[in-house]
């Protein structure tokens, strides 16, 4: 039992450390332990109305509503770099905070504030953004859907929208005393699923539904962000740089396992207590031998200093004619000498 719980702990712990490191818009999965990265498909705003980059979007991402009568803007882990100017029940300095709208009618509608924090629920992944626009009252967003759903009750929704107005300001002035928490604020959820054939930096959004009170938005994006994968270490470690980590760690678990073993275990000392010491051994001795060999014959190539240890000889050789010479030239010395 002890064994199998170790690792998962070790892992929980791992896991646990990496998440304390994250950085916004990112997540490590608590199970597979997969890094995913959405800041590559944040559009990022423009600067002197050009990109970050040659590849870069000019535009926030965009995904078509259908039957709904409009389409939606949005962004991912950052506000939509449109400008906006108004949006209904949203305060002037979170207009730059918006990572999510629609147009209704010549008015934005906020559908959410933007959000860095990613969330995984069993093997899906998602983004939510909540605080947007004032959710429809229930009468307003029933005459809407009259009104949408057939045009020819005209008269009759003229009447009930003024019904209904009148219900708007005497509800409005019977909330304008209470807090603004107490408003239900339309909300965005975006699940995210892998697309291996998606380029780099790309992502397909599509609208899936919204909730019968038009004040949830539901809408799936596919993007290869959301494959997930290892993550980069911030040194920028190439391949050969991690394979040269694991490399080391190996080794030294190797070195630090087998002294221990050799010396408690088999009670070796001195140069002994190292792992497979025999063979190690041996391999030095034979680079030793080799690099004799090597050294040796370098040393008959490098030129000799010419002098009495090495004389002239004639052709046949050999010790005799070496005395004669040396003789010949002590008899040449003695006469210089006289002279």
């Amino acid at each position: 039992m002890r064994s199998i719980l170790l690792p998962i702990t070790l892992f929980s712990l791992f896991t646990s450390i990496l998440a304390a490191d994250l950085k916004p818009c990112t997540i490590y999965h608590p199970t597979t332990g997969n890094y995913y990265d959405l800041r590559t498909i944040a559009v990022q705003p423009l600067v002197d109305h050009k990109t970050a980059d040659k590849d870069g979007r000019r535009e926030s991402w965009h995904a078509r509503g259908y039957d709904t009568g409009t389409n939606f803007t949005l962004n991912f882990c950052a506000p939509v770099i449109e400008t906006i100017t108004a949006a209904e029940g949203i305060e002037e300095n979170l207009l730059k905070n918006i990572s999510a709208f629609y147009e209704w009618k010549g008015k934005k509608y906020s559908i959410g504030q933007a959000s860095t924090e990613l969330v995984i629920r069993g093997r899906e992944l998602s983004l939510n953004y909540t605080s947007g626009s004032p959710c429809d009252s229930p009468s307003t967003h029933d005459r809407r859907k009259l009104k949408h759903d057939d045009d020819d009750e005209e008269d009759k929704d003229r009447d009930d929208k003024k019904k209904d107005d009148d219900d708007d300001k005497k509800s409005h002035k019977e909330k304008s005393s209470k807090d603004d928490d107490n408003v239900r604020r339309k909300s965005t959820v975006i699940s995210l699923a892998c697309d291996q054939n998606s380029p780099s930096g790309m992502a397909h959004i599509s609208f899936v539904s919204t909730s019968p009170d038009q004040c949830t938005y539901f809408f799936r994006a596919k993007s290869l962000a959301a494959c997930g994968g290892v993550k980069v270490p911030p040194s920028g470690l190439g391949a050969g740089g991690v394979f040269g980590v694991i490399l080391i760690i190996f080794l030294a678990v190797y070195l630090l396992g087998g002294i221990a073993y050799q010396r408690t275990v088999m009670h070796q000392r001195g140069w002994r207590q190292l792992p497979n010491y025999n063979v190690w051994a041996t391999i030095g001795s034979l680079l030793k031998d080799i690099l004799i060999i090597l050294t040796s014959s370098c040393s008959r190539l490098m030129p000799r200093r010419q002098g009495y240890n090495q004389l002239p000889t004639s052709g046949r050789g050999g010790r005799g004619s070496r005395a004669e010479d040396e003789n010949r030239l002590i008899d040449q010395l003695d006469e210089e000498w006289d002279d």
